[in-house]
């Protein structure tokens, strides 16, 4: 999977407080790790290059990509 960075951006921008540590929690990771997703610190889940919106990320691992973007979803379609 590919996007840009901005928008990986824009993800973590619509989850709601609280939703990085319930990502970490549902995965059996650390907060940190899915903050430093969100941040472009050094992760072995994707592949960042130079482009347009803030550069290519290529993801080889989408899991807290998809938790992340349940959540947003939840989050914008709850009433």
């Amino acid at each position: 999977m590919r996007t840009t960075f901005n928008r990986l951006r824009a993800v973590k921008d619509s989850l709601p407080h609280g939703s990085m540590d319930s990502i970490a929690t549902e995965l059996g990771i650390t907060g940190e790790e899915v903050r430093a997703y969100f941040n472009g610190e050094g992760n072995a889940d994707y592949h960042m290059e130079a482009g347009p919106e803030g550069g290519i990320v290529e993801f080889s691992n989408t899991r807290i990509l998809e938790a992340a973007l349940r959540r947003a979803w939840e989050a914008q379609n709850a009433l």
